[in-house]
């Protein structure tokens, strides 16, 4: 038996995290949930979390989501990133290419159907195991 992907949600709003943490759940992969890039990266540098993927909000108070991918690229460079925006104070698509350029393997302009989440996610990683 292998086990479930592992995917690290940061999202700084709560009621949204909750959603897309349970949606990740409900397909199978092991949901890590972070509010903020700092946050994150202290999941991270846990050694006993094995983070699969990071999906990440890009408009964040704490940290921006950029500045989380381009760490990540720094300290994990294999590890695959999905970014997600509904934009600030410009549109979301040019956060999301910003966002790419970064690293993010894979981009989510919100709002977007959990199915597009799902998509992304097993594109990266793989589905999850659903036998056991």
């Amino acid at each position: 038996m292998t086990r479930a992907p592992q995917v690290l949600l940061v999202e700084d709003d709560e009621p949204l995290r909750a959603v897309l943490c349970r949606a990740l759940e409900r397909a199978g992969y092991r949901a890590v949930a972070a509010a903020s890039g700092h946050a994150a990266l202290e999941v991270i540098q846990e050694p006993a979390n094995e983070i699969d993927a990071v999906v990440t909000d890009i408009v964040m108070p704490d940290m921006e989501g950029i500045e989380l991918i381009m760490s990540l690229r720094r300290s994990h460079p294999t590890l695959p990133v999905v970014a997600m925006s509904g934009g600030g104070r410009s549109s979301p698509h040019g956060y999301l290419q910003i966002a790419r350029g970064a690293g993010a393997a894979r981009v989510l302009a919100k709002p977007f159907e959990i199915e597009a989440l799902l998509d992304a996610v097993s594109s990266l990683v793989g589905a999850p195991d659903r036998s056991h």
